[in-house]
């Protein structure tokens, strides 16, 4: 390998929205020129909260949501490969291994996996959700990856990884980087409610393909300062989403900090500040937008991409099994009794001619 690389992903569970970009897809897409970058569609991942059938069937059309929203976001697939998980048959040997890693109270640590129980409003973790980070720790392993950009809510999930590559190269030698973590410069970008962070399945997201309407309608039901009854009241920018947003996609700070001033002051309504807000937004979704339909009129392109990605990456993967069955001595089990058998075979041949 002669650049380090980047593995990282997201579930196919739709288009993407603002928290992902800030979190993760910016960091993704500034790196692509300083590395070899992986992007892993990660829809075994999916079955741990949404095993049924109909869920299944709509993988497909989720993946290509989710990967347009990528190549729209600036993702070129000429230098970063995305790729289908499930279609990498080697990840489910590699999470095997690692399996007998990790400890059930080390994974029970894990702060993510209860709020993912909760979200997904079941009674009991099943197994395969307590062993979420785990094939996790595959998917970021199987590529050899050196850094891993993610969201605040993935990072100990990262950090568990890191554990396994340590034990597997201090119990079979070195085969695995230990990958680092990088968060977004906004690791937890709230929900239009105010409430909780950004998220399709609370309804408080604004989508990168939103159109414009969509987006302003969004931000003019944002959640500000519930104390504020009239324009004329000093109202409260920190830990106010509308200035949160503001500050993130607003380019304009002396328009920023402007409205600031007046807003403690008590000389802006919500409308303006909102108004405002939709408008920088919509200027940086614009581009966003233009490109996901020049992708989406390409017809099949997007499909090419992801069965291009999924051929390169089985390509690593079966190298990096290779690796890692070799280190650990599981392929010279089988040589050994394969060995032995075509010699009593050839023995029994051998004896049969005399």
């Amino acid at each position: 390998m002669n650049r380090k690389r980047i593995l990282t992903g997201d579930r196919p569970t739709g288009r993407l929205h603002l928290g992902h970009f800030v979190g993760s897809i910016a960091n993704r897409v500034r790196l692509q020129d300083s590395y070899d970058c992986f992007f892993i569609i990660a829809d075994l991942h999916t079955l741990t909260t949404r095993p049924e059938k109909a869920e299944i069937e709509q993988i497909p059309d989720n993946a290509r949501e989710m990967a347009l929203d990528y190549l729209a976001c600036g993702i070129d697939p000429e230098r970063s490969v995305i790729y289908l998980q499930s279609a990498v048959a080697e990840v489910f040997e590699l999470n095997l291994f690692f399996e007998m890693l990790v400890t059930v109270p080390r994974l029970q640590r894990i702060p993510s996996l209860k709020d993912m129980v909760q979200s997904a409003h079941l009674t009991e973790m099943p197994f395969g959700l307590l062993g979420y980070p785990v094939l996790q720790a595959a998917d970021i392993l199987m590529p050899r990856a050196h850094l891993v950009p993610v969201g605040k809510d993935n990072e100990s999930h990262v950090e568990l990884a890191r554990e396994i590559a340590r034990r597997f190269n201090n119990l079979y030698g070195e085969v695995f980087p230990v990958p680092d973590v990088l968060v977004g410069e906004v690791p937890t970008l709230v929900g239009t409610d105010g409430s909780a962070k950004m998220s399709k399945s609370l309804g408080n997201a604004i989508l990168l393909s939103d159109e414009q309407a969509a987006v302003r309608k969004k931000v003019m039901s944002m959640y500000t300062d519930p104390k504020r009854i009239s324009a004329d009241v000093p109202g409260t920018v920190e830990g106010n989403p509308v200035f949160a947003y503001h500050d993130i996609f607003n380019p304009d700070k002396e328009e920023v900090e402007g409205l600031k001033a007046r807003y403690r002051a008590g000389t802006v309504g919500d409308v303006e500040v909102k108004e405002k807000l939709a408008a920088a937004l919509n200027a940086f979704l614009d581009p966003i937008r233009e490109r996901r339909k020049d992708f989406e009129a390409r017809g099949g392109f997007v499909d090419e991409v992801i069965v291009e990605g999924t051929l390169k990456m089985r390509e690593e993967a079966r190298l990096t099994l290779a690796e890692v069955r070799s280190a650990m001595g599981v392929a010279a089990s089988w040589n050994r009794i394969s060995r032995k058998a075509e010699q009593a075979r050839k023995k029994r041949e051998s004896a049969a001619k005399h």
